[in-house]
């Protein structure tokens, strides 16, 4: 029991990173650009795109077409999850997606986003 109550203090201990990441499709260079809560999850985003129900319906379509081998997971910036008060990883998460898509501008020939429109 004692080893149990150890491994549970040493995973609270672990710190959680966040991180904006972009799926390059190798091919034709397009991006998307996303977040995750925990960098560790990045399989799962992975997975959404194999079981074809990934929400971006252009990326779908083009991971049917060219194959998982064509594209690249990549980090774009990680930062570790402050366990404080006043800290929102949803808004830091936002925030820095924002900063990444105005400076890469993933849309039309360049990506898989859609422009907002005013």
């Amino acid at each position: 029991m004692n080893r149990r109550k150890e491994l549970q203090q040493m995973y609270k201990e672990l710190k959680t990173e966040a991180g904006v990441y972009q799926i390059r499709n190798t091919v034709n260079g397009k991006i998307f650009i996303d977040t995750l809560r925990n960098v560790k999850s990045i399989n799962g985003r992975q997975g959404l795109l194999g079981m074809g129900t990934h929400l971006n319906r252009q990326l779908q379509e083009e991971w049917k077409q060219y194959g998982a081998d064509a594209f690249a997971f990549e980090f774009l910036e990680t930062f570790e999850v402050k366990d404080e008060p006043f800290f929102d990883v949803k808004d830091e998460l936002k925030k820095r997606e924002a900063k990444w898509i105005e400076q890469l501008q993933p849309y039309d020939e360049r990506g898989y986003h859609k422009r907002k429109s005013n």
